[in-house]
């Protein structure tokens, strides 16, 4: 077993960092695991999405990110956060994941594919983004299946579904028709999804209404076959031609772990973990929460912006503890 540390973050996105970076202040024995790259979920972006936010919200521990543009892009966000980890000499392994979390005593025992590490205090800032909220269709497993998004290129001169009217849907609806896709949309909702960027939300309003992007709303996916795609509408059951299936239906937390670990969660569809919002500390003494896995599958309600302060929160209630 490696030496004891005092603090052990399990994440290394923009929160996770934030959370070393505080340990580092305080000279504590600290060890960020990642089971990917350094901010996995950011790196598995599209790589032109831009963000919502303005530089400056991004910032952690007020050092600055210098954007090129209003809103920075997903390459410009990696920079950053890559910077402020090697500047900083941060201690994270990557590509590390954790198998097991047991409590003996006041110490956390903490079982990774690479080795077994001790802690006295554990922080959970795992996000959200591994795991995709199925369709549950037939067809589903089909290879021209995607949750995920990453470039348009593979979808020039073909027929494309995506489904969903959120940003990432919209983002992706666009760049592929952009890039020579036929591109339709199969959105459960009546409308474009309301927290659309401002700016974007416009443009795909007009495409569709002009045709050049096929939308159905108040509709969803019945089958996923190899050449269509039956969906069923208001004006009932229609076969789409198709090539390529995009399905970006959001994501949720990895509920598996924090339930091995005794982290409580509301009985409801939200699986909200329970944790002190004073201190950020769970139902299980010593182990924290920080970033957007605090709302549980309300995975719009905490983002870098609003959960970057979980850091210091934590940390100076450690701190009460450890001294």
């Amino acid at each position: 077993m490696s030496l004891e540390k005092d603090v052990i973050i399990i994440g290394g996105g923009p929160i996770g960092i934030a959370c070393a970076l505080e340990c580092v202040k305080r000279d504590w024995n600290y060890l960020v695991i990642e089971k990917g790259a350094l901010t996995n979920s950011l790196f598995n972006y599209p790589k032109n999405m831009t963000f919502f936010s303005t530089s400056e919200k991004l910032e952690i521990d007020d050092i600055p990110f210098i954007s090129n543009n209003p809103k920075p892009n997903r390459d410009e966000a990696l920079e950053y956060y890559r910077r402020v980890a090697t500047s900083n000499k941060l201690n994270i392994n990557l590509y590390e994941t954790v198998l097991s979390i047991e409590k003996e005593g006041s110490i956390f025992k903490i079982k990774t594919s690479k080795d077994v590490y001790a802690s006295k205090k554990l922080i959970l800032s795992t996000g959200f983004y591994d795991i995709p909220k199925l369709l549950n269709v037939p067809g589903e497993d089909l290879p021209k299946v995607s949750h995920y998004y990453k470039e348009a290129h593979p979808f020039t001169m073909q027929n494309v579904i995506v489904v969903g009217a959120s940003n990432s849907s919209v983002d992706a609806a666009l760049e592929i028709w952009r890039k020579g896709g036929n591109v339709t949309m199969v959105i459960r909702g009546k409308a474009i999804g309301e927290r659309v960027k401002y700016w974007v939300r416009p443009d795909i309003i007009n495409r569709i209404e002009e045709g050049s992007i096929k939308a159905y709303f108040n509709s969803e996916i019945n089958e996923i076959k190899k050449i269509e795609v039956i969906v069923s509408t208001p004006k009932g059951i229609i076969s789409i031609p198709n090539d390529y299936v995009v399905a970006l239906t959001g994501y949720q937390p990895d509920f598996k772990l924090l339930k091995e670990i005794g982290i409580k969660l509301s009985e409801d569809d939200k699986m909200l973990p329970k944790y002190n919002p004073e201190n950020m500390e769970s139902n299980i003494s010593g182990l924290y929460l920080a970033g957007v896995i605090c709302g549980g599958m309300e995975t719009h309600k905490w983002f870098i912006e609003n959960s970057r302060i979980h850091a210091k929160i934590i940390a100076e209630h450690i701190e009460s503890q450890l001294n």
